[in-house]
């Protein structure tokens, strides 16, 4: 997976690149969790998310938010993160213009801000969201949420309460037009590190489906 350095909104920014070559191979962005707690994209979650798009022949790349890594700039508490992600999803379009599917995925502070660009592309045709944290953040942009996807989140998680998340679901399942898949993982903490291979399948079984459904 080569290195690669793309130019931010303040500056260059640090990714992780694997492109395949055939003609509209779709494409995916992954978004690391929070960077004020070591969040970076070589976050286990974030490098399972990489390969898994990988391996099922999407153009994928990961990178580091500002100020993580060699990323230039400083932690912008979200707001300058988010266009990062937008800038880290052009530069990926501007190699990849044929692209017949287009993914966002994410993981914590991640999620939040993948969910963010959703509203703002609607190029994305679906998203993974692992353990959004609904309970420190603001999700009310979702009004209506654009795009299908799937919501992630462990039953013992105990920085994410299982009561906000499912709020949010509900929320979202109401909407029209759309479907939200969720999946709550049994006795699964918010970093999932016992419960690796079953965050894996549930999301590998999902987009297996949906990928094939979207042609």
């Amino acid at each position: 997976m080569p290195e690669v350095i793309f130019n931010g909104p303040e500056g260059r920014l640090e990714g992780r690149f694997s492109q395949n070559k055939k003609t509209g191979a779709p494409i995916a962005v992954i978004l690391h969790p929070l960077p004020q707690l070591g969040g970076n994209m070589n976050n286990p979650i974030a490098y399972q998310m990489y390969h898994m798009f990988l391996d099922r022949g999407f153009s994928v790349l990961r990178f580091n938010f500002r100020g993580v890594g060699r990323s230039q700039g400083q932690f912008d508490s979200g707001i300058g993160e988010l266009s990062d992600a937008a800038s880290a999803l052009d530069w990926l379009q501007a190699l990849t213009g044929d692209a017949r599917q287009c993914w966002i995925a994410g993981y914590s502070f991640g999620a939040w801000i993948g969910m963010q660009l959703l509203m703002r592309r609607p190029e994305i045709s679906g998203f993974i969201s692992v353990a959004p944290p609904a309970n420190l953040y603001d999700f009310s942009f979702l009004a209506p949420c654009p795009a299908s996807g799937l919501i992630v989140h462990g039953a013992a998680d105990k920085i994410v309460p299982k009561e906000d998340i499912e709020r949010l679901v509900e929320r979202l399942q109401a909407q029209k037009g759309i479907t939200i898949d969720y999946d709550s993982i049994k006795g699964a903490n918010h970093f999932f590190d016992k419960d690796m291979s079953t965050l894996e399948g549930s999301i590998s079984q999902y987009l297996d489906r949906r990928i094939s459904e979207i042609g």
